[in-house]
């Protein structure tokens, strides 16, 4: 991690701590100041980013219980040697995936993301990789993500106008459209055309 983004680090353990101190707390006054030291924690990152407070609270300390990282599903769906991807609303484009729903497994998830996002319905065969956001994507988070890229077979359907994304394409390793590299870089997805063309592949994780 860059040291300008150190005190990052720190509020994001300071809210880890009081996240789970609120939780296996019994003690009224312990747990004041455990609210008090996710309130800081919520400062800092307010202060430095000039989001609203309400607003990091809502993204930063919704959670009970202990804190564990969120799940992030990326699918690879391949035709040739060519790889599927989204635009973003952003207009910069990405694998299709997103947060891990409640209820559903990495496999489902996967699946859903590709027909939500890109019109087609797909199998999901195998994981590629397990990665810690922060290892490979900017910016960091103010909270711990785990990345898992899932190769996928297509089986049907064809892009359809959706809320998340504006369009969809099939890209050459060496053609790829502008990233968006908080979603996905350009190693990522070479680690998925690698993924496709290995005989016996190991999962990536870090």
């Amino acid at each position: 991690m860059d040291k300008n983004e150190k005190w990052l680090q720190w509020a994001v353990e300071l809210q880890s701590i009081a996240q789970a101190g609120l939780y296996y707390g019994k003690d009224k006054f312990d747990l004041e100041r455990y609210e008090r030291i996710r309130e800081i924690a919520a400062e800092m990152i307010s202060y430095k980013t000039e989001i609203p407070k309400d607003k990091v609270r809502d993204l930063f300390c919704n959670e009970i219980g202990y804190q564990t990282p969120k799940l992030d599903t990326r699918a690879a769906v391949f035709k040739g040697d060519r790889i599927l991807l989204v635009r973003e609303n952003s207009g910069r484009w990405s694998l299709p995936g997103g947060w891990v729903d409640a209820g559903l497994s990495v496999k489902e998830n996967a699946e859903k993301e590709v027909l939500e996002e890109a019109g087609l319905t797909v199998t999901a065969q195998r994981i590629i990789a397990v990665q810690d956001r922060e290892k490979h994507n900017k910016p960091v988070y103010a909270y711990k993500v785990c990345k898992v890229f899932v190769l996928c077979a297509y089986v049907s359907g064809e892009f359809a106008p959706n809320i998340e994304t504006t369009g969809s394409g099939y890209f050459a390793i060496d053609q790829l459209p502008e990233l968006d590299g908080a979603k996905n870089t350009e190693e990522q997805v070479r680690m998925c055309f690698a993924a496709r063309d290995a005989e016996r592949w190991e999962t990536v994780f870090d």
